[in-house]
């Protein structure tokens, strides 16, 4: 997995969007980061620190390529309107779902 800077993501992310358009789908996951990357140690060693800040690790999948980045704390409000926007602009071709109505409501109202 990369991890990439924030602005490094965004834009791969935006071809990521682009590629998976043609071929597959892709998946954003999004969670706190503490910092640590290694498992809890076991019973009877010191345990972890806990740490001042909590950061969002954010990860991006499509088939085999994989994307990650770590946003602070500050940074977050500006990161996701960046993010808010990739993804509108990524998803303008879903198609609209037809609602079906149920014969007994239609004939009620």
């Amino acid at each position: 997995m990369v991890l990439l800077t924030n602005e490094e993501f965004l834009s791969k992310l935006t071809l990521l969007a682009q590629s998976a358009r043609k071929d597959s789908s892709f998946t954003v996951t999004i969670k706190r980061y503490d910092g640590h990357d290694r498992p809890k140690p076991r019973e009877g060693k010191p345990p972890l620190p806990t740490p001042a800040e909590y950061s969002c690790l954010i990860r991006a999948r499509s088939g085999a390529k994989k994307l990650s980045t770590v946003v602070k704390r500050d940074e977050v409000a500006k990161f996701m309107e960046s993010y808010s926007k990739v993804l509108k602009s990524s998803m303008d071709g879903l198609k609209k779902v037809k609602k079906v109505k149920n014969k007994a409501k239609a004939a009620q109202g």
